[in-house]
């Protein structure tokens, strides 16, 4: 790669500021692993151990490497490690109190793969008796794991080692995969130590953290093993993320183009052959074999030729060894005799184009800019698509936070005051001195939860101490976003009668609700969201603190189970009742959420002041949060319960006995929702009353 034609360089330069335009940048990557890594991997994991599950999720692949676009349309690869299990490789290792399992790897066994071989769990010598359906003997007696033991799982679909989980409320599809950990490196692996000890990439330090980072097993054996029932897959993810991390920009662009060049030339014709997974191991090992100043902004083309000119060489003869596990040919059998010819005529038409077929990649329009940008003429703001990518990724992580938090809360809706108090409680007080965000995070809304319940416990009591521990928990929640928490607080006060404060506290709210800038995040269900503010967009790019904007610029769902009925006002406490014995049969197992009461904040907070200038007697200021609410439903697009608010508006419309515009409310309610929805019930009531009238 020494000799590099001038035409190389130019369009080198030209195809990294079209990289760059489309948010293949160090900022965008950078934004992509922090929230990824240390707020939704956190999330996920913080929700399991709530729950009880000792189990801990990471997050591996594009979407948190940073190597990926939006018209990439990468799944999220998330690991569940199940902790209560423990794989093995010599006896010494076992762990009384968890499953163990011993790791198997002979000749029979494939590379890359091993057996799992239960062990008892009173001492650390193997199992003689078959426990149940998911174990089998061999013929040397040894009781091994099959692999299938997590097929069945609730709302996932099978796929190799991964379950995508679908249809979940709030959760995009994302790729789920159980695995068991394994805090020794196999031996299979510890052979690519030796081999790049000396290599200048990767480093000494490189090499020695990839050593010690832990392995998971998976379940899936290898297509066509006589032991692929039972084999199990030696995940190195965390190593291979470790030098992900530790790629520079025009590495990461050559990784994005290689898979771009795949889904464009390859893909459509031979789905299964090239995975991304190959491409990016034929990345590493190229990266490998040269200096590490060859990989530069004005060399992109270059190093992308002698990318695709490996693969070629890998596919031609069916051999491309992974990184780590170098007896593991990942192109072992993929290809037919009839499509290995056709891919390499295909990669031949690429290499020997001399950047022509780029012109033809249609992803996220990467060809198109390109022409445009080789012929001057770009006719887009080159920060457009980063402030859109950085806007949809906070949306992304507080839809999520607020799914997290909606599940937990289904979760306690059926426990008693006492009950939901007792575990609330004990929740926050293991985790009140974690400095983990995601901790926070959740926490600050189950404080609000938590103060909530008290208070409702003693509405209407002279019980001052309760009360002001109910004050003390609502103050740790006031912050979880820009309004949710603080409405709690206010309907507290309101249901109490401290009209006063309701209106100090929705006045707050009204400051810092920014309509130009705050966006409503409901990750309750699933439903199709607009795009979100240009402004909201452009501050989620400018910043590094993505913790802080989540807090100032994101407005939540407001919650109430029913242990906090009393703490909700009456028209909002209908919600909980929604839905009728007709409508029971058409709930899933899991739809607790129809038992509560949920609404978005902005409307809530309308409905909340028309309450209060209701009981203060100030008519104009009435009138004008009743257009303020009518208004909101109208054109705010990312409203998730739209029909709740409707139903708030259509009572505050029979308040007014405006019963026409009441009906009216109740009747587009039940439009966009008709089961589960209290509109029936409104409608009734309103008939009954325009009959008796």
């Amino acid at each position: 790669m020494s000799s590099i034609p001038d035409y190389a360089h130019n369009l080198s330069l030209k195809m990294s500021q079209v990289m760059d335009m489309i948010g293949v940048n160090e900022k965008i990557v950078m934004k992509r692993r922090r929230i990824s890594m240390l707020l939704n991997e956190s999330l996920l994991t913080v929700i399991h151990q709530l729950c009880g599950n000792d189990k801990n999720v990471f997050f591996f692949g594009s979407t948190i490497e940073g190597t990926t676009t939006p018209g990439l349309h990468s799944d999220t690869d998330s690991l569940i490690s199940l902790n209560k299990f423990n794989v093995i490789q010599d006896r010494s290792e076992w762990e009384y109190g968890k499953r163990n399992f011993l790791m198997i790897q002979d000749e029979n066994v494939s590379p890359g793969y091993c057996l799992l071989q239960k062990l008892r769990d009173d001492v650390p010598l193997p199992l003689v008796v078959e426990t149940d359906d998911n174990t089998y003997r061999d013929r040397m007696g040894r009781i091994l794991l099959k692999n299938t033991m997590f097929t069945g799982l609730h709302n996932v679909v099978r796929n190799g080692p991964a379950h995508s989980l679908q249809n979940v409320p709030g959760v995009r599809d994302n790729d789920l995969v159980p695995a068991f950990p394994c805090h020794v490196r196999p031996v299979q692996a510890g052979h690519w130590l030796n081999q790049h000890r000396e290599e200048h990439w990767p480093t000494s330090d490189m090499i020695q953290y990839c050593n010690n980072t832990r392995c998971f097993v998976v379940g899936v054996g290898k297509s066509g093993s006589t032991n692929e029932a039972f084999e199990w897959r030696i995940s190195t993810s965390f190593a291979e993320r470790f030098l992900m991390f530790n790629l520079n920009i025009t590495q990461i662009r050559c990784y994005v183009l290689m898979k771009m060049i795949l889904k464009t030339f390859i893909t459509q014709m031979f789905p299964d052959r090239i995975s991304s997974f190959m491409c990016k191991t034929v990345l590493i090992h190229c990266i490998s074999y040269t200096r590490s100043d060859t990989w530069k902004e004005n060399t992109l083309f270059t190093c992308l030729s002698f990318c695709l000119s490996t693969l070629y060489s890998c596919v031609q003869n069916e051999y491309c060894p992974h990184f780590f596990i170098t007896q593991n040919n990942l192109m072992s059998g993929r290809f037919s005799p009839e499509s290995k010819p056709l891919i390499l005529e295909t990669l031949r038409y690429v290499i020997e184009s001399n950047g022509r077929a780029l012109l033809e990649i249609k992803c996220d329009n990467f060809g198109l800019y390109l022409k445009s940008s080789l012929n001057s003429f770009i006719q887009i703001n080159e920060h457009v698509i980063p402030t859109r990518i950085a806007g949809l990724l906070l949306g992304v992580t507080a839809l999520f936070m607020n799914a997290s938090f909606i599940f937990f809360l289904r979760e306690t809706n059926d426990l008693s005051p006492r009950l939901a108090t007792q575990k609330l409680l004990t929740i926050i007080a293991n985790h009140q001195n974690e400095n983990k965000k995601a901790y926070r995070l959740i926490t600050r809304h189950l404080c609000s939860t938590l103060g909530s319940i008290l208070a409702s416990l003693i509405i209407n009591q002279q019980d001052h101490l309760t009360y002001k521990k109910a004050l003390s928990f609502m103050s740790l929640g006031l912050d979880s976003d820009v309004a949710s928490g603080k409405l709690k607080l206010a309907s507290m006060f309101y249901c109490n009668g401290d009209i006063e404060r309701t209106e100090l506290v929705l006045k707050n709210i009204e400051e810092f609700y920014n309509l130009s800038l705050v966006e409503p995040m409901c990750g309750c269900y699933d439903f199709k969201k607009a795009r979100t503010r240009e402004s909201f967009q452009r501050l989620c790019y400018e910043s590094s603190e993505e913790y802080t904007l989540l807090k100032d610029i994101t407005a939540s769902c407001v919650c109430f189970i029913r242990c906090e009925i009393n703490c909700c006002p009456l028209e909002l406490q209908h919600e909980m009742f929604r839905s009728t014995q007709e409508d029971l049969a058409y709930r899933s197992e899991d739809d607790k959420l129809m038992d509560m009461a949920v609404v978005d904040s902005l409307p809530y907070l309308y409905f909340l002041q028309y309450k209060t200038y209701s009981r203060l007697g100030r008519q104009d200021d009435k009138r004008k949060t009743l257009s303020n609410i009518a208004r909101t439903i109208d054109v705010e697009p990312n409203l998730g319960h739209r029909e709740t608010a409707l139903n708030l508006l259509g009572q505050c419309m029979e308040q007014e006995n405006n019963l026409g515009n009441a009906f009216k409310c109740y009747a587009r309610s039940f439009q966009i929702r008709g089961r589960n929805n209290s509109a029936k019930l409104h409608i009734c009531k309103l008939l009954n009353k325009l009959i008796n009238n």
